[in-house]
């Protein structure tokens, strides 16, 4: 079922079959715990030769390893045999109804549906009906599309957003009699999440409808307080840069189609993704931290100092002796303070008079000049405390930064356009996206290649 005009469609998600151990199977997003090898390594002790979805991704902490196209090659070969086995079945169109319990939050409620990706664009000052909320890495498209573009089926770790403060869409669906599809315990303190399955057509038509309305123009102008602008109804949460990978095979497919008519239904067209009410109690925003690896502090705060000081903004730094104290503080009107640790040295830096809005980007704005000119490394953190662990080593370097509220979020790029790569967090990296859902990407009896 295809709802085109809100580039909505009931898709035909693929489950494990009974009897498999879905501890084992649910693994948490590739894009987690990026500079910690052993909780991978951990993990892959956990699973052992279990089926489990580790088999299916590419987890980003392995991206330099030399293995890299002999990993690619095993992940679409487990995805075959996953299908061929039938460790993979077809659950019928539909949607799955889900809901996740953290050690952060009692519940977080979503729904997964496929979006079409003709009504995206990732590119700056996009109007689509589904746009992205921060700038997107081009340079870290090529190891994604390396997976996707050979890939049987997708696992979705993409969590969207929707604006529905009167709890239409999703909410109304936990007071129908559902089947129970799955409900597991998942691995490495990732909580409970249970899913069910919404199949019946008038559920269906009930949530195209309601996402209809809030897509109505009337409805989006009055909300933003706007006039004739292009309606945004989806907004990207996690995983902008999978959902980017997969626009961007979408249109090589699009681009290498003798008929461009025939190919408007293929599967590829679309993406798995979990929706989420922005306004949902159990999503909460966190920050997104920085971590420099390689790097010399002397030289990193001096050219700092010049940077901010040739744009016409006050640079102070301060040395600190308690951190925690300073990351409690309220923000500073007019300064963007910048809690700092690099090796056994800690402060904070203060921008005053800045030019942009965002501390992430008064910071960052001075990150994409300085890195390329050295040998440093940057890595994007969302825990604390790891910030803290890893920043505090000898040759790297720590930044905190602070949350942007989860309410202005919509307005803001409504009104803004995206914000800088990296602004902000759906939860901390435990309450990430678990993989359990897939979806076949090909047309049966198609080969799975694509042509370079």
């Amino acid at each position: 079922m295809n709802f085109e005009k809100i580039a909505l469609q009931a898709p035909h998600i693929l489950l494990p079959r009974k009897g498999i151990d879905l501890n084992r199977w649910a693994v948490i997003a590739c894009d987690q715990y990026t500079s910690q090898p052993e909780y991978w390594d951990k993990v892959a002790r956990h699973i052992g030769d279990a089926p489990s979805t580790l088999e299916l991704i590419f987890p980003e902490v392995y991206l330099e390893d030399d293995d890299g196209e002999q990993r690619v090659q095993r992940i679409n070969a487990a995805m075959r045999r996953y299908l061929d086995e039938k460790i993979l079945l077809d659950q019928g169109p539909g949607f799955i109804l889900v809901d996740r319990a953290t050690a952060h939050a009692p519940s977080r409620k979503g729904l997964v549906v496929a979006l079409d990706l003709e009504q995206y664009d990732y590119n700056a000052g996009a109007t689509t009906l589904i746009r992205a909320t921060e700038g997107t890495i081009v340079d870290r498209l090529p190891p994604r599309i390396k997976v996707r573009e050979n890939a049987p089926i997708e696992l979705p770790h993409i969590m969207v957003l929707i604006d529905d403060p009167q709890l239409t869409v999703i909410e109304p669906l936990f007071a129908r009699e559902l089947e129970e599809v799955y409900d597991v315990e998942l691995m490495a303190d990732g909580g409970r999440v249970r899913g069910w399955r919404v199949s019946a057509a008038a559920d269906i038509e009930q949530v195209a409808a309601r996402l209809a309305a809030l897509a109505m123009p009337a409805a989006f102008n009055a909300r933003y307080g706007v006039s004739d602008q292009p309606v945004m109804l989806y907004a990207m949460g996690d995983g902008n840069h999978s959902f980017a990978t997969a626009k961007a095979i979408w249109e090589r497919l699009k681009a290498q189609a003798s008929d461009l008519a025939a190919i408007m239904n293929h599967p590829a067209r679309y993406a798995l993704v979990e929706l989420v009410n922005v306004h949902d109690p159990g999503l909460e925003f966190e920050a997104i931290h920085r971590v420099l690896f390689n790097v010399d502090g002397n030289d990193l705060l001096a050219a700092m100092e010049r940077y901010y000081a040739d744009r016409g903004e006050g640079f102070a730094l301060r040395q600190v002796a308690d951190l925690r104290q300073e990351l409690a503080l309220p923000p500073t009107a007019g300064v963007h303070r910048i809690p700092f640790v690099i090796g056994a040295r800690q402060g904070v830096i203060e921008i005053s008079a800045p030019r942009f809005n965002l501390a992430v980007a008064t910071l960052q704005g001075f990150l994409d000049g300085y890195l390329p000119a050295t040998k440093a490394r940057i890595d994007y953190i969302h825990g604390a405390e790891t910030v803290a662990e890893l920043g505090g080593k000898t040759g790297n370097a720590g930044f905190w930064l602070p949350a942007i509220s989860k309410h202005e979020l919509f307005k803001t790029i409504v009104l803004d356009g995206a914000l800088p790569r990296k602004t902000f967090s759906m939860g901390e990296a435990d309450e990430k996206r678990f993989y359990l859902e897939c979806r076949a990407i090909v047309r049966g009896g198609e080969s799975v290649d694509i042509d370079q």
